[in-house]
C-alpha cells in the first residue's frame, strides 16, 4: 500500500508540475520527494517479496491498514516539506510584502 500510495502521488504530483507554465509553486520538490519515496518502497517491495515469496501477496488487513496509514503519513510529510519550503522561498513575494506593509 505504501508503494501505490507514494506512486499516486508522484504521478499526480508530475502531472501537475509538467502542465504548469511557470514553475512559481516549486512543485519540483513534492515530484522529487514522491518519487524518491516510491523507488524506496519499491526497493523494500523487492526485498520483502525475496523473502516471503508467495506469501507477500497474501497480507493480513492490519498489515494493509498499517501500510496505508504510513503512505499516507509520507505523503502529508512531502506536503507539509513542500509548504515549509514554499513558505521560506516564497516564489510571489506575498509574504514579504506583507511583512514589509507600513500599517499606519
Amino acid at each position: 500500500m505504501t508503494l501505490l500510495i507514494t506512486i499516486f502521488a508522484a504521478v499526480i504530483a508530475t502531472i501537475k508540475w509538467y502542465t504548469r507554465k511557470d514553475n512559481s509553486m516549486l512543485l519540483e520538490t513534492l515530484v522529487f520527494m514522491y518519487w524518491g519515496a516510491a523507488l524506496m518502497w519499491m526497493v523494500d517491495a523487492i526485498f520483502e517479496f525475496v523473502e516471503l515469496k508467495a506469501a507477500y501477496f497474501t497480507p493480513s488487513g492490519q498489515d494493509m491498514l498499517n501500510d496505508a496509514f504510513l503512505g499516507l503519513s509520507v505523503v502529508a510529510l512531502g506536503l507539509v516539506i513542500w509548504t515549509v519550503r514554499l513558505l521560506i522561498k516564497d516564489p510571489k513575494g506575498i509574504i514579504r510584502a506583507s511583512l514589509t506593509k507600513d500599517n499606519r
